[in-house]
């Protein structure tokens, strides 16, 4: 991982000097076009496979420079071009050895602040989630079952209910307490299918308690749902909300 990270920034930053840093011709009638600045139309095959190994070593960087400055720690563009720029000219400050030795080090620091940011929110979340639910339970049509889920029925229905074992189709939506989505079927356009009992346990209960052409309403406590994972926007002991539509049950469990 160390390695890869090593040859990423070193062509992420190629590709910046190479975008940036042409050397401008003098004027003529007609504009100098290089590789660089080459149109995706007027590129050849080669060229469009090297720009985009270039593009994508470069955001990669780029979203570990972001993930860097949001946790409070300094980058440094200017410093990882006159990297590149010295390797390119066999004069690179560090031996391989302490280049090694300093991207494990970052490598480390990243990982230390990542993990104390997650141990706060989860704190927060905690305490977030608790004060949500308890106000949440004494709102009119709320239903809190024995193992803290809570939900509202939003469209009522005389079809069948699945069993943990089946496989069924959902339409849903899952939101934040702050209201950010994380997740949708509706905006993929496509229904989700899955077996019931490989899903969170909020779920697995939840979609139980529906028939099929409901419409169900879940608060999720962290312990139903991803717990102190974090998982794309969810950060650890999230309280979470989901939408969901049962559509069908499109296979019964054995």
């Amino acid at each position: 991982m160390k390695k890869a990270y090593l040859a990423t920034t070193l062509l992420a930053a190629l590709t910046m000097t190479a975008c940036g840093g042409a050397k401008k011709e003098e004027s003529t009638d007609a504009p100098v076009q290089t590789e660089a600045s080459a149109t995706t139309e007027s590129m050849t095959e080669a060229q469009k496979q090297s720009y985009a190994l270039g593009a994508s070593m470069g955001l990669y960087v780029k979203n570990r420079f972001e993930e860097q400055k949001k946790l409070g720690m300094d980058v440094s563009e200017d410093a990882l071009v006159k990297g590149v720029k010295d390797a390119l000219a066999d004069n690179a400050k560090f031996t391989q050895a302490e280049l090694q030795e300093i991207t494990q080090a970052a490598d480390t620091a990243l990982r230390a602040a990542q993990q104390a940011r997650d141990a706060k929110a989860a704190e927060e979340n905690v305490a977030v989630g608790k004060t949500f639910l308890a106000e949440n339970a004494t709102k009119e049509g709320v239903i809190t079952t024995e193992s803290g889920l809570q939900y509202t029925v939003l469209t009522s229905s005389e079809g069948e209910s699945p069993a943990a074992t089946d496989v069924v189709k959902v339409h849903y939506k899952g939101t934040l307490l702050d209201g950010s989505e994380f997740d949708s079927s509706y905006s993929r356009g496509t229904p989700a299918e899955f077996p019931l009992n490989q899903v969170i346990s909020g779920w697995t209960e939840g979609v139980q308690l529906m028939k099929v052409g409901e419409k169900f309403k879940f608060f999720i406590p962290p312990e139903l749902a991803y717990g102190e994972r974090a998982t794309g926007k969810i950060t650890p002991n999230s309280t979470l909300i989901f939408e969901v539509e049962l559509l069908e049950i499109v296979k019964k469990g054995e």
